[in-house]
């Protein structure tokens, strides 16, 4: 299959890449930064007004990943706009979705917490003995992965997408992607619930005497009982409840159930129910 878009609107793209984030808000994250960064390519693939106008509304949505994820998105997301009929179009985004978390946390663990720290080391290192190479040299090496990563992520995504999506209605590979980058973005949401979101109690409750019925010395911590049966059970029980309540209200009420948990965990905190 012969491909629509051209080096020069792969270069158009990349430039756009690097302004995605100009655009960030609370309602979308990235996603206007990535519809306007796609927007070359949708105009190239759909030459009618309507189609296009249908492309540029479909990424209009919540989006947000690693910047090198985002180029390597971007062009499978520009593959797959080329490649799919009209009647699997919705499936993009749900690619889109899958993908993002993973290579997220994939672009996150080898360049932010990996390559940055050994390229800050050997800059500080240089720096520290009065040597001014060190902060040009750590500059260099960053933006050696930092740019041309994104590059070559942009261009491998597509090029080698078309090649992929070709293949993709014998083995249905898209769909076993997805499945898989979904159990792991659940995965990694059920990790973030364990250890950033800390709900315990240190209520105890005192056990009556076999023989007189009346209170004994002895009492069961209410937070070591659950710890047995399963550990942050309370943290996951405060996920589902106000994952519900933003579900059941589309969201639109984030801010003032933000401030609800903050009043209610301080009267929680003041009375020791937590």
């Amino acid at each position: 299959m012969e491909h629509k878009l051209k080096q020069k609107d792969l270069w158009t793209m990349f430039w756009r890449l690097n302004t995605m984030r100009i655009t960030l808000n609370y309602e979308t994250l990235q996603g206007v930064g990535f519809m306007r960064a796609i927007a070359p390519a949708l105009a190239k693939i759909y030459p009618n007004e309507a189609d296009l106008k249908d492309a540029l509304k479909r990424h209009l949505v919540f989006y947000n990943s690693h910047v090198i994820g985002d180029a390597a998105i971007l062009g499978l997301t520009a593959a797959m706009e080329e490649s799919t009929p009209p009647d699997e179009k919705e499936g993009i985004n749900a690619l889109k979705t899958g993908l993002m978390g993973p290579l997220a946390g994939l672009g996150d663990s080898l360049v932010k917490f990996t390559w940055v720290p050994i390229v800050g080391s050997i800059g500080a290192s240089l720096a520290f003995s009065g040597s001014i190479v060190g902060p040009i040299l750590m500059f260099v090496l960053y933006n050696i992965v930092n740019i041309f990563g994104r590059y070559y992520a942009l261009v491998y995504g597509y090029k080698a997408g078309i090649d992929f999506l070709n293949k993709n209605q014998k083995t249905n590979a898209i769909q076993r992607i997805s499945t898989m980058a979904n159990v792991v973005g659940l995965m990694v949401v059920g990790a973030l619930i364990a250890t950033v979101i800390k709900v315990s109690t240190p209520v105890k409750i005192a056990v009556h005497s076999n023989l007189t019925g009346k209170v004994g010395g002895n009492t069961i911590a209410l937070q070591a009982m659950f710890d047995k049966i399963m550990p942050s059970v309370l943290s996951l029980l405060v996920t589902i409840v106000v994952y519900l309540i933003l579900k059941k209200t589309n969201g639109k009420h984030a801010a003032m159930l933000i401030i609800i948990m903050m009043i209610l965990t301080v009267f929680l905190k003041y009375f020791g129910i937590v």
